[in-house]
């Protein structure tokens, strides 16, 4: 009998707490569920686990599937339950806090373990693959994600239903690992992280400040071209601003904040939302100055636990690519589904042509504001958005903000991940918080609604992406250095300086490397920072004012005039607009 993926990542799951405890005997079990490309599970034990125990543990789950061992369900009251787990701590914890009277709960066991589980499982060990998982680390986890709880020891594994499903997918994250963005960032020299002095924020090198500023450059030639306003809002903001929107209460202990001197509490901006409505707020607005697009380009901070943060993937310093679009009830449609196409138009010029979206509903109560009448008006005037306009979607349900829901898009990278960045929300419940208003057709105050949009996310994060994606090969508009220029040996310096200078006049970003090494060693190390062109001159190129050139990716050199180059270089440097 077949079993889908989960299922079968779920039994294994059990597969390996059993062989822990079998290995481990004093380890007490916290839990852990089926996982995309795997599963995971955390324990509390004096043992350090390490990758020598990786070895023991993957030979006992075999030997244990080999043993054919049954998954059996049976359904227990609580006390039979307290019973069982007495001797384990988590799930007594659990069962102390489980408030369905009356109700049984469902307990599996395989071999000599016992777990609270509702299942499903497959029926019989031997249903389960033998060599196709695998360990792949160890982290802290503390239970049930409270830093104020102890620290577990969280084993993730890579299953997958046939061995080649495994050779593919660990082949992929070798590939993975070479593509990763702080190697890229070291290789390229594009930035670096100083964990001791300032955890999870970028220190950007004069190569990667140039790809950062490109694509601000980028995001703000498009928007004022589509009629956005720029704005800047402060940096540190009265922690009675985010009271006043919600955010405080929500993310209050994300926020970097402290008291001044005479008393008040001040907060690092933690996003541009509150700002951008007091802009609104100066002055009167018309029913004629609808839709209007108010842009920032908002460096933010949010704490984030030392554990999670990973490279430019996730930081606590960041810049969102921010706007917030005030318009009418009857303009809604009309800019969602604009922006819809702007995000998808703007990834499509970077490579990424594979697009999905989710919308977002509300979340429990206890999560968001706003009363359900507006939240179904919001969700209902998003799908309906999306529907009459033949866009495709998924629901995720409870994923919404806290003032409303979202349309979330995910773009699929070379290596087919996919990640979330750009986002469209609607929110009917800051306008009101902000008591913000313009003036009718009929002469009478009315409320705006507010779409907070994204186009990349993060200016720092989709950078991360982008190298990835490309392995650090981009497009020649947004290299760093789109060309190097280097002599074979002294005597063409001058000459390659005139290629520079060239260049340079052309509005092309060069430079010469004049370093006193062969020009293999110089064009092996250009070729690992992932230099697109290296133009290599010698002699006859000097006489004849020509180039050489080596083109990243390419084995075939060609030999151009300096001006037939640099006309070439002139247009291969044009923002795709």
């Amino acid at each position: 009998m077949s079993y889908p993926i989960e299922t079968v990542r779920h039994s294994l799951a059990h597969v390996m707490a059993a062989a822990v405890q079998k290995l481990f005997p004093d380890v007490k079990f916290a839990g852990g569920p089926a996982i995309e490309n795997g599963f995971y599970y955390d324990f509390d034990t004096e043992h350090r686990f390490s990758e020598e125990d990786f070895a023991k543990i993957e030979k006992e789950m075999r030997e244990l599937i080999k043993s054919n061992g049954r998954f059996e369900q049976r359904f227990v009251d609580l006390d039979e339950a307290k019973g069982l787990f007495k001797f384990q701590p988590y799930k007594m914890e659990w069962l102390n806090e489980y408030d369905a009277a009356g109700e049984n709960l469902s307990v599996y066991t395989f071999r000599d373990f016992t777990d609270l589980c509702r299942g499903p499982h497959v029926e019989s060990s031997k249903d389960l693959p033998r060599d196709s998982f695998k360990i792949r680390n160890v982290a802290g986890a503390y239970w049930k994600g409270d830093s104020k709880n102890k620290m577990l020891q969280r084993i993730y594994v890579d299953a997958f239903l046939t061995k080649e499903d495994l050779e593919q997918f660990l082949k992929m994250q070798e590939e993975a690992a070479q593509r990763d963005n702080r190697k890229l960032g070291k290789d390229m020299d594009l930035f670096h992280f100083e964990p001791e002095y300032a955890p999870g924020a970028v220190f950007w090198h004069n190569n990667g400040y140039r790809i950062y500023r490109k694509l601000i450059d980028y995001l703000r030639a498009r928007q004022e071209r589509a009629g956005y306003l720029e704005i800047s809002t402060p940096s540190i903001m009265d922690r009675c601003l985010w009271e006043r929107s919600g955010h405080w209460a929500k993310y209050g202990a994300h926020n970097y904040s402290g008291k001044t001197q005479d008393g008040k509490t001040f907060c690092v901006k933690p996003m541009s939302c509150p700002g951008g409505m007091l802009v609104f707020g100066q002055g009167i607005k018309s029913y004629k100055d609808l839709p209007l697009y108010l842009a920032e380009f908002g460096k933010v901070c949010r704490y984030e636990a030392a554990g999670g943060l990973s490279g430019l993937m996730r930081v606590r310093e960041f810049t969102q690519d921010d706007a917030h679009i005030f318009c009418t009830e009857e303009q809604l449609e009309t800019e969602v589904v604009k922006i819809l196409k702007f995000i998808k138009d703007i990834y499509g010029k970077f490579g990424f042509d594979k697009i999905s979206m989710k919308l977002a509903t509300r979340p429990n109560s206890e999560f968001r504001i706003g009363s359900d009448e507006v939240w179904d008006k919001a969700e209902g005037a998003l799908k309906h958005a999306l529907d009459a306009n033949g866009i495709e979607y998924e629901i995720a349900e409870g994923d919404a903000a806290f003032y409303g829901p979202k349309i979330d898009n995910y773009l699929k990278d070379s290596m087919g991940r996919v990640w979330q960045c750009g986002t469209v929300q609607l929110d009917m419940n800051l306008p009101e918080r902000f008591d913000l208003s313009y003036v009718g057709e009929d002469g009478e105050k009315h409320r705006p609604i507010m779409l907070h949009r994204a186009l990349l996310g993060s200016i720092e994060r989709f950078m991360g992406v982008l190298l990835e994606s490309t392995g650090g090969n981009l497009p020649l508009w947004l290299s760093p250095e789109p060309v190097v220029v280097t002599p074979i040996s002294e005597k063409q310096a001058d000459y390659a300086n005139e290629v520079v200078n060239a260049l340079r006049a052309a509005g092309v970003y060069c430079r010469a490397d004049l370093r006193d090494e062969k020009v293999n060693y110089k064009i092996r190390e250009l070729s690992l920072a992932k230099t697109p062109i290296i133009a290599v001159v010698g002699d006859k190129e000097a006489a004849d004012k020509m180039v050489t050139l080596r083109r990243l990716g390419v084995e075939k050199q060609e030999t151009k005039s300096l001006d037939a180059f640099v006309a070439e270089m002139r247009d291969a440097i044009k923002m795709p607009l």
